[in-house]
């Protein structure tokens, strides 16, 4: 029996990657096809680990007619792995970010990236199936020299945003203005505009408000205490880091929101923004990278960080509630037209060439 094998760089809750190879497993499942998950071990939360092999086995198991697809992403010993394999070969890229965000506040991690880059260029000669879950992913890999690259969004499990912590959101619905933002703390999401602009915001148009920073800031805690000290020099009040949160509880942050802002300045696809739409909080987000192309003509999407007039449309937005109406309707089509979408069958279309 043909087998389809994932490999990972890493394997987390909360993470986009890991979630789409679980919902992936399952459809090559349902295809008739074994299907593992590969990933260094120590890259792999612990309690994750009976989820996955580690990718050290991967050449004993592994056979010439089985198909291998990498989740490209980021600099891995995995990827070199994957490159040597003798066996049919596919592979998702799902966006590097560029090193230098991350070259103060992480030397390592910049590290990984710039190896990252490397390792896609190089891989370019494989005879490889070659899908990006984006137009402006699937057009990086072609100035990498990558041919016939394809496009296919990520395939979400929109059951993980439905249970809502109504406890949780209690606590966030306390007649304050709620602003969110959602994603890990890293630099390229432009963290620091997020606060400006809530700044702006609280001091000049809605006092009563809080900034809720929903995600992981582990392995950037130098970056995190750089945003710390900016909110301390502003006086900003009210902005909540609130770190990696169950599910349930991150769904309860959208309820109780009434603005997305996005200031992002490289992003692969954000997932956020669907997010958003499902909860029906009208987003406002900066025009880079494949921001535009997620939000489809739907949402709020601004070409400055013109601070204090990003405020003010916050603001507008908050009170006006025929505005407020007509944007997450835009939103709720957008949802709506990628749900439609039968990526599942995309997907075994781009890869019926390897399949026996």
């Amino acid at each position: 029996m043909q087998a389809i094998h994932q490999f990972l760089a890493g394997f987390t809750v909360g993470d986009a990657i890991s979630n789409e190879s679980v919902v992936l497993q399952k459809i090559f499942a349902s295809w008739g096809m074994e299907a593992n998950i590969f990933c260094e071990t120590f890259r792999t939360l612990a309690r994750l680990r009976d989820m996955v092999k580690d990718v050290k086995t991967a050449c004993s198991i592994v056979k010439p007619d089985d198909i291998a697809i990498l989740h490209l992403s980021i600099g891995s010993d995995v990827n070199d792995i994957f490159a040597g394999l003798r066996c049919r070969k596919a592979i998702i890229y799902h966006n590097i970010t560029p090193p230098h965000y991350f070259g103060f506040f992480n030397p390592n991690v910049a590290s990984l990236l710039a190896r990252g880059i490397e390792q896609t260029k190089e891989m370019s000669t494989l005879q490889a199936i070659c899908m990006a879950d984006s137009r402006y992913n699937a057009e990086e890999l072609e100035k990498y020299g990558y041919k016939n690259v394809q496009v296919l969004p990520l395939i979400l499990n929109f059951d993980l945003w439905k249970n809502i912590n109504t406890r949780y959101m209690k606590k966030l619905k306390d007649g304050m203005v709620n602003v969110i933002f959602v994603g890990r703390i890293v630099p390229n999401k432009k963290i620091e505009d997020v606060i400006l602009a809530f700044h702006y915001f609280q001091k000049w148009v809605k006092p009563n408000s809080r900034l809720i920073l929903a995600g992981s800031y582990a392995g950037m805690e130098r970056y995190f205490y750089y945003l710390q000290a900016g909110i301390k020099k502003l006086g900003t009040e009210n902005v909540i880091f609130t770190g990696m949160i169950p599910q349930d509880q991150l769904n309860a942050c959208y309820a109780a929101s009434s603005v997305f802002l996005c200031m992002s300045e490289h992003e692969g696809f954000c997932i956020p923004l669907l997010e958003s739409m499902f909860h029906s909080v009208p987003v406002m987000a900066y025009s880079a990278a494949a921001v535009p192309e997620t939000l489809d003509d739907s949402g709020i999407i601004f070409t400055r960080k013109d601070f204090s007039r990003i405020a003010e449309m916050i603001g507008i937005l908050y009170d006006d509630a025929n505005l407020h109406n007509v944007i997450v309707k835009s939103q709720t089509a957008r949802l709506q037209k990628f749900k439609e979408r039968n990526i599942e069958s995309e997907l075994r279309m781009f890869l019926s060439p390897l399949m026996q």
